[in-house]
C-alpha cells in the first residue's frame, strides 16, 4: 500500500482518506454554530480531538489549520492568521494529550482546561482584540464567561464519544 511520511507519522491511503474525511466533517460540522460573532459555541473541536487522537499532533494540527483556511475561504470571512496558530495549538495539545493514550478524565479535562484558558480565552481574545481594534479587557468578561459554559461540555463530550462503543469499533477498522 502506498504511504507518506514527510518525516512524521507514517500516513497509508487510507489513513490520508481518513484525514480528509476529517477535514470535511469538520468543516461542515463548524458551519453550525451556536451564539454572536464574538461568541461562537461549535462541535469542530470533537473532529479535531478524534483526529488528534488516531493521527497525533502533527498531522492533526495540519487538518486544524486546514480547516481554519479553508472555513474561512468559505464563510467569506476576514482570514486572520492568529485563529489558524490557535487552531495549529488546540490539535497540538489534543494529541499530546491523547495520541496512543488512553483517554481518561484526567487527559480530557487538562488538555481541555489548557485550551479553554491559554488558546481559547488568551489568545482567541488578542486575536479579536488585533482585528476589531477592540480592548482586551472588555471583550475578557464575555470570553471567560463563554469558556466557564462551554468547557465543562467539551470535556464532557469528548471523554464519552471516545469511551463509547461506536467509536472502539471505528478505531478498531481503522488502527487495526
Amino acid at each position: 500500500m502506498k504511504s507518506l511520511s514527510l518525516g512524521f507519522h507514517k500516513l497509508r491511503t487510507l489513513d490520508i482518506a481518513v484525514l480528509s474525511l476529517l477535514l470535511a466533517l469538520g468543516l461542515i460540522i463548524d458551519r453550525f454554530t451556536v451564539g454572536t460573532k464574538s461568541i461562537q459555541i461549535g462541535f469542530g473541536f470533537v473532529i479535531i480531538a478524534l483526529a488528534s487522537y488516531l493521527y497525533g499532533p502533527v498531522w492533526a494540527s495540519a487538518v486544524a489549520a486546514l480547516s481554519d483556511i479553508i472555513g474561512t475561504l468559505i464563510s467569506g470571512g476576514v482570514y486572520n492568521p492568529g485563529f489558524t496558530i490557535s487552531a495549529i495549538l488546540g490539535a497540538a495539545i489534543y494529541g499530546l494529550f491523547f495520541y496512543n493514550q488512553e483517554i481518561t478524565w484526567t487527559k480530557v479535562i487538562v488538555s481541555q482546561l489548557i485550551i479553554a484558558v491559554f488558546v481559547n480565552t488568551v489568545l482567541n481574545t488578542l486575536w479579536l482584540t488585533l482585528m476589531y481594534n477592540t480592548p482586551f479587557i472588555a471583550l475578557l468578561p464575555a470570553r471567560l464567561l463563554k469558556e466557564i459554559i462551554v468547557t465543562p461540555l467539551q470535556i464532557a463530550i469528548i471523554y464519552f464519544v471516545f469511551n463509547s462503543a461506536q467509536f472502539e469499533r471505528i478505531k478498531n477498522k481503522l488502527i487495526g
